[in-house]
């Protein structure tokens, strides 16, 4: 059966969808990851249809479909959103009402992980889109080098010595000594202080009185930060950077990833030049073993294991569902089905991948027995299920992508010694007032 597979370039997506011809597949789906394409070729094999997966590039897919979705022009049958910026499509009325007729899923509500459920839903408590996965994150650490450096590789052992924020700086320190990095780079510890979705009182970004929330332990991130940096605890591998992925491979060379550092940090740096040095773990939720480490850290399968951090955050996860303009929606729809409710295909997906599954008929059946041999064995269900259920999803808030670009673009400028701490505070909460005039930051009340 044909494949249809394209990337499409931002110029090019309502070109490329439109000009599908006479060779038009029955299905089209957009996302911004070629996840569902397993999926897809299972699909077609059971429904004998063809499905072409257009993907867009994650840095230009929001941009790319806000109009093709507003205008309707080339938009596909189903596509995809992020949690970061999907509250803003749910309530454009993009997606179909998968609440009402014929669709009925409000039946299936108790069957999946509430927040991920909630997080569907529009702001008339109607299901827009749905997600197969549900995304509590951990620290994710070698244990070859946590047995070396730390006496044991046991998960819970090890999240002990990392249940808050001193201790994981011991252990940074224990790492450095031994001659480790801690994290990759400075965005690990993010997750445990700035992210309206961690930190050990997780708030949203904006409250219901419009006003921009800043709390001490968002700001920490600052002071977490530039300890990591000053302290050398990490390995100056920028996330997502071509060196953050070859060191979850290996050892990698010191600072490939910035080109320029400052003061001692430069010094050192400079000494290190041409040493390398290998990295004890990294902050990631659930979807990272299968999209990260099983894609660039082949190397060290089985070396792997996940446990706690100093708190509990999730992030990230994909939702789908039906274009409200959709031609094909009875097939759509099907497609839809089969990722979030089929429990033949989602149990061989989460023994396959290793994907932690928001449908709870399926982990009911799997956590007890569940064993990744890419985490040396370990049942990681048994973790992140239980990390899941922390989750609350009313931190989620439409401007949390861009917030925390901004926020965590002024700690790096501090990171980087370009200013001060109050100043990075000072200049997002300026950029704030320029992209969002609404909302009320603390230096306006």
């Amino acid at each position: 059966m044909k494949k249809w597979v394209s990337v499409l370039s931002v110029a090019g997506l309502g070109l490329t969808l439109a000009g599908c011809g006479e060779d038009k597949p029955d299905l089209t789906i957009t996302s911004f990851t070629d996840e569902l394409q397993g999926p897809i070729d299972k699909f077609e094999e059971i429904n004998d249809v063809t499905v072409e997966l257009q993907i867009i590039p994650t840095a230009d897919y929001r941009q790319t479909m806000q109009p093709t979705l507003e205008s309707g022009d080339g938009a596909p049958d189903i596509f995809t959103g992020e949690i970061a910026y999907m509250q803003q499509w749910l309530n454009a009325d993009y997606w179909t009402d998968l609440s009402a007729e014929p669709y009925n899923v409000d039946e299936w509500e108790d069957e999946y992980v509430d927040y991920v459920y909630d997080l569907g839903k529009d702001e008339d408590g109607n299901v827009r889109a749905m997600s197969w996965q549900t995304t509590p994150g951990g620290i994710y650490y070698r244990r070859s080098i946590a047995k070396e450096v730390l006496g044991t590789d046991d998960p819970k052992e090890v999240g002990a010595m990392m249940a808050n924020m001193d201790d994981l700086f011991e252990v940074g320190a224990k790492m450095k000594e031994a001659g480790y990095a801690l994290f990759p780079d400075e965005g690990s510890i993010s997750k445990f202080t700035s992210f309206a979705t961690g930190g050990s009182d997780p708030q949203p970004w904006v409250n219901e009185d419009n006003e921009l929330v800043v709390t001490d332990e968002r700001l920490s991130y600052f002071d977490y930060a530039k300890t990591l940096r000053d302290e050398q605890y990490t390995a100056l591998a920028p996330a997502w950077s071509p060196s953050w992925y070859e060191s979850f491979n290996g050892p990698i060379n010191y600072n490939m990833g910035w080109e320029e550092l400052e003061g001692e940090a430069a010094t050192a740096a400079e000494a290190e030049a041409n040493s390398q040095i290998e990295v004890f773990s990294v902050a990631l939720p659930t979807w990272a073993l299968d999209a990260v480490f099983k894609q660039s850290s082949n190397a060290n399968a089985g070396d792997w294991a996940v446990t706690n951090g100093p708190s509990s955050y999730f992030e990230g996860g994909t939702w789908l569902g039906v274009y409200e303009g959709s031609e094909n929606k009875d097939l759509a729809f099907k497609f839809v089905e089969m990722m979030v409710h089929d429990e033949e295909f989602l149990t061989e997906r989460a023994l396959e991948t290793g994907d932690v599954l928001s449908y709870k008929p399926v982990t009911e059946a799997i956590k007890d027995d569940m064993s990744d041999d890419f985490l040396g064995g370990q049942n990681h269900y048994e973790f992140f299920l239980e990390e899941a259920e922390k989750i609350d999803a009313n931190v989620v808030t439409p401007y949390d992508q861009q917030l925390n670009e901004l926020f965590g673009t002024q700690v790096g400028a501090y990171v980087e010694g370009e200013i001060s701490k109050e100043e990075g505070v000072q200049e997002f909460y300026n950029q704030v007032n320029n992209a969002f005039p609404d909302i009320v930051t603390p230096d306006e009340k």
